[in-house]
């Protein structure tokens, strides 16, 4: 019978070195700054073995938690730019927009749902609605889901 894997918190400065720069090639594959395990170890100076050994045993901790989506909704007026404000409030406040969905304008007026990674969001989430709420041409902001 397989062990069950336990998990412990540790802040990183208590970290052996190597672990930290395992991370740092992990991080370096998935962004495309190297483009093979090759470069990425020659990047961060371990070996590849090394990287080998530890890289399923070690990741950042925002990775191991699920991401934090969220839906909002938006009835807005159909107006130029409007969307565009929204858009860019969320990308100010660290949000990822994952989609948009808009129903075609009637009577002046837009409803718009917006899926959004917020893990690193750097207000609340009563804070980041309204902020989208009081951007100019929002009627109506609320969360559905998440």
């Amino acid at each position: 019978m397989a062990k069950k894997p336990k998990y412990y918190i540790v802040e990183a400065s208590a970290l052996p070195e190597v672990f930290l720069k395992v991370v740092e090639a992990k991080h370096l594959l998935s962004t495309g700054k190297a483009a093979t395990v090759n470069e990425a170890t020659r990047m961060t100076d371990i070996s590849r073995s090394a990287f080998y050994k530890y890289r399923d045993a070690i990741m950042p901790f925002q990775n191991m938690m699920t991401g934090r989506i969220i839906t909002f909704q938006f009835l807005l007026y159909d107006e130029p730019g409007v969307l565009s404000a929204i858009l860019s409030s969320f990308a100010k406040q660290g949000a990822n927009i994952l989609t948009i969905n808009s129903i075609i304008p009637t009577n002046g007026c837009a409803l718009v749902t917006i899926s959004a990674e917020t893990t690193e969001v750097s207000v609340s989430l009563e804070e980041l609605l309204h902020l989208l709420g009081n951007t100019q041409g929002v009627i109506k902001a609320e969360v559905l889901a998440g």
